[in-house]
C-alpha cells in the first residue's frame, strides 16, 4: 500500500462484507468460530455465507456473524439461523457448498434444508 487512495479502495471493496456481518436484518446467521469450529472448517463456511448473501442481494434482510463455542463440538462446523417468530434452526457439519445451498433455499426461499439440521432430540 503506497497511498491513501489505495487504502480507500481496499476499504470500499471490503465494505459490503463488514456491513453484512454487522447488519440488523430480520434473519441472523451465526457461525460457530471457536477453536473447534475453525479446526473443523468454519472459516470457509462463514465466508461462503457472507459471499452468497451478498450475491443474492439479501444484505438488507440477513445478518451474518460469528460466535464462540455453540456447545456441540462433535457436529462442527455449526450454523444457527434465527428468525423473528420462528424456532431457531441449527445446521451441522456444514461446508462452504452446503452454506451456499442454505443461503439460496432457506435464507432466500424460506425452505429449511432438514437434511443438514439437528434437532434437540438428537443432542
Amino acid at each position: 500500500m503506497k497511498s491513501l487512495a489505495e487504502l480507500q479502495a481496499i476499504k470500499e471493496k471490503m465494505k459490503d462484507r463488514v456491513i453484512l456481518r454487522e447488519g440488523s436484518g430480520d434473519i441472523r446467521v451465526v457461525v460457530g468460530m471457536a477453536t473447534c469450529g475453525i479446526a473443523a472448517g468454519a472459516r470457509p463456511v462463514l465466508n461462503a455465507f457472507v459471499e452468497e448473501v451478498n450475491n443474492l442481494g439479501l444484505s438488507e434482510k440477513v445478518t451474518v456473524s460469528q460466535t464462540g463455542c455453540i456447545g456441540i463440538c462433535q457436529y462442527e462446523p455449526v450454523v444457527e439461523v434465527f428468525e423473528a417468530g420462528k424456532e431457531k434452526v441449527t445446521y451441522v457439519k456444514m461446508t462452504a457448498e452446503k452454506a451456499r445451498e442454505v443461503a439460496e433455499s432457506h435464507l432466500q426461499g424460506g425452505k429449511v434444508l432438514t437434511e443438514y439440521t439437528v434437532s434437540t432430540d438428537e443432542l
